[in-house]
């Protein structure tokens, strides 16, 4: 084993998302590696935690706060079972730390700054398979990320079964 690592996984509870968080477990985390479970809300989101940390992000939520409703209510996030399952049995078998972190605004760039404000060694991301258009409209985030980030980024492409 070598040195522990800091992987950002971004997160929206989408399928696309939930893969990425799968296929990171499975494929990249270590014994002893840190998990940072990277959420970024709306600009225009409002709930209890935004007017504090706007800014900044929030501070590092410990999976064992985290998993707790009303935690994840004050920074306006849902709390999803396989999301927490998949956190939770990765944390004992192999020993990863678990924290996530919530950010307020455009999710390209945010996951960029999370790159930079959390030291990350590795980004992994899911892909929502836009075509060529709905991307040139809508702005593709993973795109944005891969072109922007300063570590490696992992892009897991959705499945068949995991397109929403």
């Amino acid at each position: 084993m070598g040195k522990a690592r800091s992987v950002g996984i971004g997160m929206d509870y989408s399928a696309t998302s939930k893969s990425a968080l799968r296929w990171a477990v499975d494929n990249l985390i270590e014994e002893g590696d840190r998990i940072i479970l990277i959420h970024v809300e709306p600009p225009k989101a409002t709930n209890t935690r935004k007017q504090l940390f706007e800014d900044t992000g929030s501070p590092l939520i410990p999976l064992e706060e985290f998993v707790e409703t009303n935690v994840s209510k004050q920074y306006g996030l849902t709390s999803d079972p396989e999301v927490l399952d998949i956190l939770d049995t990765v944390s004992r078998t192999k020993g990863a730390k678990v924290v996530a972190k919530v950010y307020w605004g455009d999710p390209r760039e945010k996951l960029c700054d999370a790159v930079q404000d959390l030291k990350l060694d590795s980004l992994v991301v899911g892909s929502r398979g836009l075509g060529l258009i709905k991307r040139v409209l809508l702005g593709s985030v993973s795109n944005y990320v891969v072109t922007n980030a300063s570590c490696p980024v992992t892009v897991v492409k959705s499945t068949p079964s995991s397109k929403p």
